[in-house]
């Protein structure tokens, strides 16, 4: 970074090219862009990141973010208390949810196993689930984890662990295969297999 560069601006720089997406460059554009803000706006910024923290919980029945505890979506009850869908992550659920096409509980777990990222079970949020599928409600605990490598092997070790300690819950899996408006000529030999292996009557 330019030695001219005035320090209160540099240090915010290196904060913000710290976030995803942002390197150097684009921090530099963001702070400028920052500068340029009336002063009111600014403020009002710095105080939301400020009280982020502060005004945030995590649910302690789903783990997901939310101003109250718990979460709105475990407070309400229309929803259906014997399905549990889990996910890996707390965005995953919001876009599972905005569809409006389903109705139980979720679980975030936190991640995925990663073994080349040194993430292994100890870093899911597997006391949660454990003790959300011990109070008897779930029927159902509905896999949402994606269709990589790493999602495959965390669904397949939740499987075993609920298999072997809830042997009376159903698992299962998001469908996996061929997308909507794709041909069977443009797959990839894993989606092929998947949509094999999952294949459907009608």
């Amino acid at each position: 970074m330019h030695s001219q560069i005035p320090e209160p601006l540099r240090a915010l720089v290196e904060q913000l090219a710290r976030l995803p997406g942002l390197g150097p460059k684009s921090a530099m554009r963001v702070a400028m862009t920052l500068l340029k803000w009336p002063e009111a706006e600014t403020r009002r910024l710095g105080r939301g990141i400020h009280d982020l923290r502060d005004d945030l919980h995590l649910c302690s029945r789903c783990g997901g973010l939310s101003a109250t505890d718990p979460c709105a979506i475990c407070k309400d009850d229309t929803r259906s208390r014997d399905t549990l869908c889990l996910v890996a992550e707390w965005d995953s659920m919001l876009t599972l949810d905005e569809g409006g096409f389903y109705h139980g509980q979720y679980m975030i777990l936190g991640g995925l196993l990663a073994p080349l990222a040194h993430a292994d079970s100890e870093s899911l949020d597997l006391d949660r689930l454990i003790a959300r599928l011990e109070e008897g409600e779930v029927r159902e605990l509905i896999l949402a984890l994606g269709a990589t490598i790493d999602a495959e092997n965390t669904a397949s070790f939740i499987r075993n662990l609920v298999r072997k300690r809830f042997p009376q819950i159903r698992v299962s899996r998001l469908a996996q295969g061929i997308p909507l408006g794709a041909e069977v000529k443009y797959m990839d030999r894993e989606t092929l297999r998947q949509s094999l292996q999952y294949r459907q009557d009608i």
